[in-house]
């Protein structure tokens, strides 16, 4: 089923998030909504937050980036309770979005290396080290459950230059394809 995504501006989105167990009542069910909503958008990512859901979850899939990294073709995870425990490199800078906020894109500085602990769905616990862009995707998603947004990591007079379209999305006034829901729709 399509979730509608929570638009910039909702507290969810701002909270960190709590862990879950492998008791999390319909769990295999969210999965499977948030696979279908994330397709639907056209995402790469989604969290749970930007569902409503202010759990430990987020499902990547890197595949719209084979072209520029062959191996994205097939990294496709879903990553419960996870913790960045090691991130090391240069920063690096690379323009990202979110479909939480639509029509926004801003370039990001990120680490290019990354190792997480996670639970995967079948709650199996993994480390395992990422790097290029499925590091990135990882960071921006894990970025979500901590309660922090791409716009958090640009300089404060680009977001101040954003803030009337940030504005604008919080209030519904933003074209998108996909489901939404707004907080101060007008």
């Amino acid at each position: 089923m399509i979730l509608p995504i929570v638009a910039y501006g909702d507290p969810v989105l701002r909270k960190p998030c709590e862990e879950i167990d492998e008791k999390y009542e319909g769990l295999k069910n969210l999965i499977a909504n948030m696979w279908d909503t994330m397709y639907n958008a056209n995402g790469v990512g989604l969290a749970a937050p930007q569902i409503g859901q202010s759990i430990r979850l987020f499902i990547v899939d890197g595949a719209g980036f084979a072209e520029d990294e062959p191996e994205l073709e097939h990294f496709k995870k879903v990553f419960i309770n996870p913790i960045i425990v090691e991130e090391i490199g240069d920063p690096w800078i690379f323009n990202e979005g979110c479909l939480s906020i639509p029509g926004i894109r801003e370039d990001v500085s990120r680490q290019p290396r990354i190792t997480v602990e996670y639970f995967d769905e079948a709650f199996q616990l993994k480390e395992e080290s990422f790097e290029g862009i499925a590091a990135r995707i990882i960071q921006h998603e894990y970025d979500h459950i901590e309660g922090v947004l791409f716009i958090d990591k640009i300089p404060p007079i680009t977001r101040k230059m954003l803030s009337s379209r940030l504005e604008r999305i919080t209030k519904g006034q933003v074209d998108v394809h996909y489901k939404m829901k707004f907080p101060f729709r007008k």
